[in-house]
Formats: C-alpha cells, structure tokens, sequence
C-alpha cells in the first residue's frame, strides 16, 4: 500500500518529515545542557577555540572518561551530543592545521560519537544539521530572531566570523520557511488540476527564495573573508577527497579499517534539494552524485522528504501542458528567483575561497607573511576545493547552469 506521502489519494504533508511550521528544518529551541553525567563532554566542547589555541585539545580529550550513551534519551539531547562531540572532533583533527594532522580518533570520543550518529542516522562528522540546524539560541527567549539576539551554542576557531557564518546560514534556513509550506500547497495543486492554487504556491516559493538571498548577503557583513579561509574553513574540512588526509581516519574502538567523511557543506541543506526535485531541475551524473551523497548527512525525516517529492506528479510537466500564463509566468520566476540564489551564492564563494586562494598563492610565491599572514598560513590542499570535497567552482557553476536549463521549454 502507498504510504500518504506518495499516495495521490491522500493529500501531501510535511507532518512526517520533522518540519517545523514556525523553523522549517531547523531544530526548535536546541537544548544548551547534557544530563550532568555528560559534563566532561561538554567542558571541553564549550572551550574549543581556547583550547585548540592553546595547542591543549588534544591532551584534554585524550584524558576524558569514554562514557556511555545509553542516557541520552531525548532527540534534543542527542542532537546536543553530535553537536559537541562534532565540534570536538573537528579540533581535534585540525588542531596543528594540514602539518600535523591524526590518523586515529581516540575510542572515547570515537565509540560515543559513533553510537549517538547511529541513533540520529547522521554520520560522525559536523554537518549542516550539527553546526547550524541544533546551534543556536536566543539571548532574549522572547525577542527576535535576527542576528542581534542570536547566540551559538558551540564554536570554532575564528571568533566573530564563526558565529556569523553559522547564523547567517541559519537566517537563510528560516527564511526559507514560508517556502517548505507551500510545497504541499504546490504537489496537492498539481494532484488536483488546480492551475492556480500552484501559482499561487510558487509565487510564495519565489518571494521565499528572495528573502534568502536577502538574508546571505549579510554573510558579507558578519564575516570576513581572510579569516574564514585562512583560519575557519580547514575545521569545517572533512577527511574525504582531501589531499591533507588521504587515507581516512581511524574510529578506535569502532573499526580498524579508517573511514572517509566529507566535511560541512551548503549541499548538506535539504532546501536546495527539495526546490530542485519540485521544479523538476536536472543534474548532470557528477553534480549529481555529489549532491545525492550530500543527502546522507541529512537527518533523515528530511532526507526522506525530498525523495518523497522527486516522486510526485511532475510539476513542470503539468506547467507546461496547462493552458495557462498566470502558471507559466509563476513557475519561470520561481526558476528564476533560484537561478539568481545560486548566482549570489557563486559570488559568496569567489568572495570567500577564490579570491583569498589567489592571494595566498601570491604571498607564498613572494614569500611575504606579515600583510596576509592570515591567509598564507591556509591549507594549500583546499584550495579549489569546497569543504565537502566538490571542486567548488566548476560544480557550483554546473549546477547554476543546469538550473538556468529549467526556463527552457
């Protein structure tokens, strides 16, 4: 029997799918504590910058207790277990940068982290749903969620431009709610020959998309692009397709083969993906696969959703065989509003990574350390690589192109 998300008898929901009405796929209200038991977890995760600084990460987890997961009860406290011992982990590797990095993560942050990933089907590794979705809370419970009343709940190294890349990327997420709303509105359109209940869904759709291209730009307000090459990203770097650790790292007391995980990725967002399959946007193999791999970072319930709208009645199909210009019209300027996200978004990354990558490649060429510094100390191995492990221009330029390919008919 069909299940109600992809029985075409039954209207189409988020209900199933972990989607909050108020925060899309953020999670509501994170928790801040573990259960005291969990205390030594969360001393070290709460001092990563300090402690990664000072060269003394590594020496404080190798002495931390291995603890057992079995009183992590709760999604929220599991998430807020990720989350820390993501964060530690990243430290952990990256703490010495690309000269000195581990081939094994000790077993008592390994085996913990690897059984809290298992139960929340995440992998262990920071994701989007680690460093965004579950990181955030508000100075003021009952005041606005802008970035004046935001905090992390956990960071890394690069201070000021880490609390804004992660909350940025959380403002883009909750603009992106009004959107997550209408795909039902959109798919039970579509079920029901109702032209214009779709238009009426994709024109909210667009005027969603522009709102988060509105809330990217502040990227170029709350970040600076020197410290977020030559500082931030290797700790959002993972240990697949990067030349810095080619062999994988080693669970201890998981397995003794090592293992490859891609790190922190706009890709690892399910909006994107869930745009792409209702507008009915093709890939091609390569981009393709990347970006389904990137859906197993995903939770789950989300990952699930978006293959449960790749299975629905063909929106562009049904645009174009109904006979009318207010559809037409609303599904091209959805296309549209996506094409010039991914644009903005190709700017955010010359911006941010090509345009430091050149000038890092000058200093070190010139020898010269002291102006940019910052950035000539940057990995050279991630240089034309995205943090999940895409070469990031060509890919994202592909995926632009592809998008511009649905205004075609």
């Amino acid at each position: 029997m069909a299940s109600p998300e992809t029985d075409p008898t039954s209207p189409f929901t988020l209900d199933p799918y972990h989607v909050s009405e108020e925060f899309g796929f953020i999670l509501p209200e994170p928790l801040q504590k573990l259960p005291p038991y969990y205390q030594p977890w969360m001393d070290i995760a709460l001092h990563v910058p300090e402690l990664v600084h000072s060269h003394e990460l590594r020496s404080h987890i190798n002495k931390m207790p291995l603890l057992s997961t079995e009183f992590l009860q709760k999604h929220r406290e599991l998430r807020l277990a990720h989350l820390a011992l993501s964060m530690m982990t990243m430290g952990y590797v990256w703490q010495e940068g690309e000269s000195d990095t581990v081939d094994i993560l000790p077993c008592n942050l390994a085996v913990p982290y690897w059984e809290v990933s298992q139960q929340l089907g995440l992998p262990p590794i920071l994701t989007h749903a680690d460093a965004v979705l579950a990181n955030w809370r508000k100075k003021d419970p009952e005041g606005s969620f802008d970035m004046e009343n935001l905090e992390l709940l956990v960071s890394l190294p690069g201070g000021d431009s880490v609390k804004g890349f992660f909350l940025v990327t959380l403002l883009v997420e909750l603009a992106a709610v009004p959107a997550l709303r209408s795909i039902p509105v959109v798919i039970n359109g579509v079920r029901c020959d109702d032209s214009e209940a779709v238009a009426r869904g994709l024109e909210n759709i667009s005027q969603s998309i522009q709102d988060m291209t509105d809330a990217l730009r502040l990227m170029q307000v709350y970040v600076e692009p020197s410290v977020f090459y030559g500082i931030m990203r290797i700790y959002l770097s993972g240990w697949k397709d990067n030349l810095c650790m080619p062999n994988g790292l080693v669970y201890e007391g998981i397995q003794t083969e090592p293992m490859e995980y891609s790190g922190g990725s706009a890709a690892q967002s399910s909006l994107l993906h869930c745009f792409d399959e209702l507008l009915g946007i093709k890939h091609e193999e390569k981009s393709s696969s990347f970006l389904a791999r990137m859906r197993s970072y995903m939770p789950p319930a989300h990952k699930q959703l978006i293959q449960d709208i790749s299975l629905q009645k063909s929106l562009r199909s049904f645009a174009q065989q109904q006979a009318s210009d207010h559809l037409n019209q609303a599904y091209h300027f959805c296309v549209s509003k996506l094409l010039a996200l991914r644009s903005y978004h190709i700017n955010i990354v010359s911006r941010f990574i090509t345009v430091p990558a050149a000038r890092a490649r000058q200093l070190r060429n010139q020898r010269q350390d002291l102006v940019g510094e910052m950035i000539s100390r940057a990995p050279t191995a991630l240089e034309e690589r995205g943090t999940g492990g895409s070469g990031i221009m060509t890919f994202l330029k592909t995926v632009r192109d592809h998008t511009k390919d649905a205004l075609k008919h």
